[in-house]
């Protein structure tokens, strides 16, 4: 999906190779900060789900960079707003990937 909204990272469904976990990679990066959410996208019995990772960017005690799955009350609000913009993000594609199908 090509979208001119600076919001949405890009990453696009060409390019996904697989990852050096033997996976493939997200068809969508966002991030808002230190937060980030990862999107997938699944075809199964004829229809597409996806599937979405949020994690915690951190600089632990060697200063280095880790993600975490887990957030504190003051990610709350922003992981809220990054859900919103995911969720924004899916269903932009489902309904442009209708379109297509339709002609």
């Amino acid at each position: 999906m090509k979208t001119n909204n600076p919001r949405f990272a890009s990453n696009p469904s060409a390019s996904r190779a697989p990852t050096s976990n033997g996976g493939s990679a997200p068809i969508r990066n966002l991030r808002l900060g230190r937060l980030k959410a990862a999107v997938w996208e699944n075809a199964a019995d004829e229809r597409t789900y996806y599937s979405v990772k949020f994690s915690r960017t951190y600089v632990d005690e060697n200063k280095k960079f880790q993600d975490a799955d887990n957030f504190g009350r003051d990610d709350l609000l922003l992981l809220a707003k990054l859900a919103d913009q995911v969720h924004t993000f899916i269903c932009e594609r489902g309904t442009q990937q209708r379109a297509e199908e339709n002609g």
